[in-house]
């Protein structure tokens, strides 16, 4: 049988949580446990979002307008609240993707000089 490699939990940049929410909205409206299971699926198990954490996120974008609740019932039948991204959100999502690949390219740069040795 072959035995999983450990692979250490990473740890979220503050300010990534509430871009990862509306990424994970983008693809339609989800429930709060379907938002934490999805981030930690598309990242390959390596970013697990804890409810103290996701919740009060979901509380404050709503609040900023960039997504909205509504309650339903999920796939077992059981009510939850299932959060969408508004027009808002979409345009806040824009602004900050831009400011994550402006952050990951500045990053980037500092690994990875291109000096020349002199």
């Amino acid at each position: 049988m072959e035995q999983k490699r450990y692979r250490p939990r990473l740890e979220i940049l503050q300010g990534t949580l509430d871009m990862l929410i509306l990424q994970t909205l983008q693809w339609g409206p989800q429930h709060g446990y379907a938002i934490s299971q999805t981030i930690r699926t598309e990242s390959a198990e390596s970013l697990r979002i804890e409810t103290g954490s996701l919740y009060p996120a979901l509380h404050r974008l709503e609040k900023q307008g960039w997504v909205k609740s509504d309650w339903r019932l999920t796939e077992a039948n059981q009510r939850a609240k299932f959060y969408r991204l508004t027009p808002k959100g979409k345009k806040q999502l824009l602004q900050e993707r831009d400011r994550w690949s402006q952050l990951v390219s500045a990053i980037g740069t500092i690994l990875n000089p291109r000096r020349t040795k002199g």
